[in-house]
């Protein structure tokens, strides 16, 4: 005869409050925080030695300075090789904060005359890029005809191109704006055009057979189906398209004597020796494309949720 113990009483989980901070950490926040704090460490400790060349030494006597003494002129330049990025920072609130977004001094005004030629060449990019990838995948023979100069196009320099786009609009009175976005649209198509073409041809032939079965048309299969499928594929594209958008605009600025937009900053920086302000410029271009993917990466997410994606 065996006897057989009471059973354990059954307790259940206790649950653990998550606190804002736990949510935190468990983000992507910690990793990028990680980067940046190793990013500005390493700035900071090359700093003296970028700048060597141009700080004093040695002592009106003669005498070596002592290394920290070094450090700190060097972090302290008015006109340095690498600038610290406190001095970045300095200029940054000068140009931004403090200074009237009007005002020409100011890289409001700069980043948003830099956005407009940035969105507009953005869309002409997408928009050409889709009905190069629509065409292709629907007309066989322009997948071996076209396909080798749209990739042929992105082997030539955009420095060269930028200048024959601006001298050849210039001489039909086209200025301003458009020559920019043309550059813009010029760098962003090329990826949005792959991507869609590889997202359109990404439904299985099993999927299509059932589509023909259904005697579904061409266009119905393109929207029901080919469609849906590609989205991955052009919101990946368009992550990478906006921020090359941003570097089309930026180098249209540079051979157009432009006296407004981030590449006239850095030209009038570069011209003056002020490495400080080129930097400060580089810096707004970097947030300036950082807010564009994330815009891209919320409308993705806006779409997803319609189309009924997982979250």
């Amino acid at each position: 005869m065996t006897i057989e113990a009471p059973a354990e009483p059954f307790e259940p989980r206790r649950r653990v409050a998550v606190t804002p901070l736990d949510r935190l950490m468990a983000g992507a926040a910690p990793p990028i925080a990680v980067i940046l704090v190793a990013l500005v460490v390493l700035w900071y400790a090359a700093v003296p030695f970028m700048n060597a060349g141009v700080v004093r030494t040695t002592t009106e006597n003669g005498e070596a300075l002592p290394f920290s003494e070094v450090a700190v002129l060097a972090l302290n330049l008015d006109r340095p090789v690498l600038p610290a990025p406190h001095q970045v920072w300095v200029e940054l609130k000068k140009s931004v904060i403090d200074t009237a977004p009007t005002s020409k001094r100011s890289l409001v005004l700069h980043g948003f005359v830099t956005l407009q030629s940035t969105l507009t060449g953005f869309l002409i990019g997408v928009v050409a890029g889709i009905l190069l990838a629509v065409a292709i995948v629907h007309i066989g023979l322009l997948e071996k005809s076209l396909m080798p100069w749209i990739i042929a196009s992105q082997t030539v320099p955009i420095l060269a191109v930028a200048p024959i786009i601006i001298v050849v609009l210039g001489s039909q009175g086209v200025t301003g704006l458009i020559p920019k976005a043309i550059i813009s649209a010029y760098l962003s198509f090329f990826p949005v055009t792959i991507s869609m073409v590889k997202g359109l041809n990404a439904p299985d032939t099993l999927a299509l057979d059932l589509m023909r079965t259904y005697d579904a048309s061409r266009w119905h299969t393109f929207f029901k189906l080919r469609l849906p499928a590609s989205m991955p594929y052009l919101f990946a594209s368009l992550k990478v398209s906006v921020a090359i958008s941003l570097l089309g605009a930026i180098v249209g600025e540079l051979p157009t004597g432009a006296e407004a937009g981030i590449g006239a900053r850095l030209l009038a920086g570069s011209y003056y020796g002020q490495t400080v302000q080129i930097w400060a410029a580089l810096a707004v271009a970097a947030v300036l494309a950082g807010g564009l993917v994330l815009a891209v990466g919320l409308i993705e997410r806006a779409v997803g949720r319609s189309m009924g994606a997982r979250p």
